[in-house]
């Protein structure tokens, strides 16, 4: 992961920054907020909102009441109050947007869960943070290892540490209920902080950690998804996919968030299509249901004893030969209700005129003149040699 302000090495690959998108240039941050406001006035008489979204490490945002002497613009870092000391964010959004970001996550202006911001940070402050940032990544290996050492069936994905140095959050997942009290006891004797332990799920974690999806994108969890609804198997179902666990967990383990993106289309094109459980009645034989293509609204049947031989249909045909068995009507067979596929011809090479060949410059191969050779003897007609 790299943005504009990282540059790049001697051999021109991105150095990175090595902040997993926390530098705070917008360029490679995750869930970034485009203001489209930011260089509009307001109305006479109104007046903005005394609220900004300040972010924190990874996705972590939260809403903040600045006071009246303070007015920090996007992108500026500022110390809000924490339960024990201060901590150091970035200011993401300000302006109007954060009226409308409040009533979307519907948080109340007047909620107690709404912190302060205390003053800009200054450099000293600004140091420690970054400070504090560097030793997190040797915590987090040492409490694995004191986790291993209690065999506790837990994963720490991450650990945040607040700007003053006082306090870590260790961010785990784990399948069933861990009891961390001993775990705690030794990371406070080692790490000698304020230890906070928060379960977070397998899509939050990798919301955290990012990564390259399948289609060789960034995950949508780390960029703009923000809303992790549940993903039933049911949603392959509908979209007439092969239930591959393989193909279709993502990351995190569990199935793919964009198996619900088109959901609702598919759902809505199925109502044209008859139900799998309905069976074409002819007089050859009983047609039951094998394979539908949406896209191309066809239907492939076979007969009860014929289950190699697939007939195409289209989705009308269907219908019709299902209203003729409801009106009991005979229809003799499947073949005559197939739809016949076109020949098509194959071509070689078509240019985009369509009258030149790759091989007009070449020279005709013909058959080879014979050569004789002077210095093989020949027979003649006789036996006896020449």
């Amino acid at each position: 992961m790299s943005c504009s302000s990282c540059a790049s090495g001697k051999d021109g690959t991105p150095r990175g920054c090595k902040s997993n998108g926390t530098c705070g240039s917008d360029s490679c941050n995750k869930l970034t907020v485009f203001d489209w406001l930011e260089n509009m006035q307001l109305p006479d008489g109104q007046e903005a909102p005394p609220f900004v979204e300040v972010r924190f490490k990874n996705s972590r945002k939260e809403f903040y009441r600045f006071p009246e002497t303070l007015k920090p613009q996007a992108g500026a870092l500022v110390i809000t109050k924490a339960e024990s000391g201060y901590d150091l964010g970035r200011v993401s959004l300000a302006g109007q947007l954060v009226n409308m970001q409040m009533k979307r996550k519907k948080v109340d202006s007047n909620s107690s869960s709404i912190g302060t911001i205390l003053r800009l940070a200054n450099s000293k402050e600004i140091d420690l943070w970054h400070e504090v940032r560097t030793k997190e990544t040797e915590v987090q290996k040492k409490a694995r290892e004191l986790a291993i050492a209690l065999r506790l069936d837990m994963k720490i994905s991450d650990v945040e540490f607040q700007a003053d140095g006082k306090k870590a959050t260790f961010y785990y997942t784990a399948d069933q209920r861990v009891d961390f009290r001993q775990l705690i006891k030794d990371m406070v004797q080692a790490f000698s902080i304020r230890i906070e332990m928060k379960q977070i799920g397998l899509r939050q974690e990798a919301s955290r950690l990012g990564g390259i999806g399948s289609c060789g994108r960034e995950l949508c969890c780390s960029t703009w998804l923000t809303d992790f609804r549940s993903v039933s198997s049911g949603a392959a179902r509908y979209q007439q996919l092969s239930l591959n666990p393989q193909k279709l967990s993502g990351q995190c383990g569990r199935l793919k968030c964009c198996l619900n993106y088109e959901l609702d289309a598919y759902r809505a094109a199925l109502k044209k299509f008859p139900k799998a459980e309905v069976k074409l009645h002819t007089e050859k034989g009983v047609g039951i249901f094998q394979k539908m293509d949406i896209f191309k609204e066809e239907m492939w049947y076979a007969y009860k004893n014929e289950w190699m031989t697939w007939h195409k249909l289209s989705l009308e045909t269907v219908q019709e030969i299902i209203k003729k068995n409801k009106a009991k009507i005979a229809v003799p067979s499947l073949e005559e209700n197939t739809e016949k596929e076109p020949k098509q011809e194959t071509v070689l090479f078509d240019s985009g005129v369509g009258q030149d060949s790759l091989n007009r410059f070449d020279r005709p191969k013909g058959k080879r003149p014979f050569k004789k050779n002077k210095n093989k003897k020949h027979y003649n007609g006789s036996s006896k040699k020449v």
